[in-house]
């Protein structure tokens, strides 16, 4: 079964952070990608852009209505995820565990319908 784990966390806290600790948490998530590919868990992953770039999109009777930013303001904001394979909930539990943003934000774990 497919899962994807969201990665939540404050946006623009990474620009903050000094240039030595960027490096530990690219090489985190490098290390954690390719955990993912040996395993045979790894569907696909991205990081997203910021919310400044984002439009949001709803249609109201039949009336397209753009907005820019995203669609809910909040402390915490979607950064990224990974789409993985697992056998179970415990398993993408598991994993969302050891994904690098849980240690400085929120991992949402969520199953995909199979469409």
């Amino acid at each position: 079964m497919q899962y994807l784990l969201m990665i939540y966390s404050e946006e623009g806290a990474w620009n903050r952070l000094p240039e030595a600790v960027q490096k530990e948490g690219l090489a985190a998530y490098t290390a954690y990608g390719e955990a993912l590919r040996k395993a045979g868990a790894m569907v696909g992953a991205n990081r997203l852009r910021d919310t400044a770039d984002a439009t949001t999109v709803s249609v109201t009777n039949g009336k397209t209505q753009v907005m820019d930013g995203p669609f809910a303001e909040s402390k915490e904001q979607l950064g990224g995820y990974y789409l993985i394979e697992a056998k179970n909930l415990d398993e993408a539990i598991s994993w969302a565990a050891r994904c690098p943003g849980a240690a400085h934000g929120k991992v949402e774990v969520r199953p995909v319908w199979s469409m």
